[in-house]
């Protein structure tokens, strides 16, 4: 297969290929930050010692220890009976929730909020495998959803790849729709997420109202939870003063810049929104960070994974 440039790939869609190109980039990130800090769940690596994966250590034989377990080798060299002690190496479930609702597929800058989201959930999803995570999750759209059970190896990360290409939403592109309800997707998510799971949200929020945050609260008080934030540059701040026309290919919006109380009101309500969003995660623990259209996602995840 051709070595693919992903950060070259074309900023209005996806294709499998781009995102499998993302495992390399993946390789320097790593998603073990030694403890998960969930408000309820145990260690990442447990620090039961019995029978399991990795060799932890021997100790002197005692009592009702299985022979099984016996280290001859130690045994010979010391002349007393030592048995082998394991620490049990416990597989971590990762769930991408990727939001590919209507107002994900907007940029001025860069590449679709939706097109980050795919590149974000691939490198997540790339770095959890080569630790030997499960991979699952949720991609939903305004009519769909997709829940994916966890599991093993690359498959699993190109299971969550090809249900993300394979959207009709890339075909289509509808915009003149309202974005439906966060809240569904979150309860689906919860129903099957497990204790001492890794939760990565990625999307633009729009939508995450009173009645919605609970659910991820609820997420939060078992799990690790990441929330990557995806915004471009024109949803936080209007260009300079002056009359400009926008259209999503169907529609026409003309909008004058010049107007000091539209610009206020604009930004205000950006602000107000990430604040939120950040005041939520700050109170109930919650690992977030922001990318911008026009970002590079390997380096997000990268910086925003070093404040863990």
């Amino acid at each position: 297969m051709p070595v693919v440039n992903a950060s070259a790939a074309s900023p209005v869609s996806v294709t499998t290929a781009a995102l499998i190109a993302l495992a390399r980039q993946s390789r320097g990130i790593s998603l073990q930050s030694g403890v998960i800090s969930a408000a309820q769940s145990g260690d990442y690596q447990s620090a039961f010692k019995g029978r399991g994966m990795e060799y932890d250590e021997s100790r002197l034989y005692q009592a009702g220890d299985d022979i099984r377990n016996i280290d001859w080798r130690v045994t010979a060299r010391t002349g007393k009976a030592h048995t082998k002690l394991f620490c049990e190496e416990r597989e971590r479930p990762v769930h991408c929730w990727v939001d590919f609702r209507a107002p994900m597929f907007f940029a001025t800058r860069g590449k679709y909020k939706a097109v980050r989201a795919a590149e974000l959930a691939s490198l997540f999803a790339w770095s959890g495998c080569r630790q030997g995570d499960r991979i699952g999750g949720v991609v939903f759209t305004d009519t769909v959803q997709h829940e994916l059970k966890p599991q093993r190896g690359k498959s699993a990360v190109l299971h969550l790849i090809n249900t993300m290409v394979n959207l009709a939403v890339w075909q289509r592109q509808t915009y003149n729709q309202p974005s439906s309800a966060i809240i569904k997707p979150l309860l689906n998510l919860g129903r099957i997420v497990r204790p001492g799971s890794l939760v990565i949200l990625l999307s633009d929020f729009r939508g995450l109202n009173d009645g919605a945050c609970p659910h991820l609260i609820r997420l939060r008080q078992h799990n690790e939870v990441i929330m990557v934030h995806i915004y471009d540059w024109l949803e936080s701040q209007l260009p300079p003063a002056g009359r400009y026309r926008l259209s999503d290919g169907e529609r026409k919006l003309e909008i004058d810049t010049g107007d000091t109380k539209l610009i206020t009101s604009y930004q205000q309500k950006f602000a107000e929104h990430q604040q939120r969003l950040l005041s939520l995660a700050t109170k109930h623990h919650i690992n977030y960070l922001t990318c911008r259209t026009d970002n590079l996602p390997e380096q997000i995840i990268r910086e925003g994974l070093k404040q863990r």
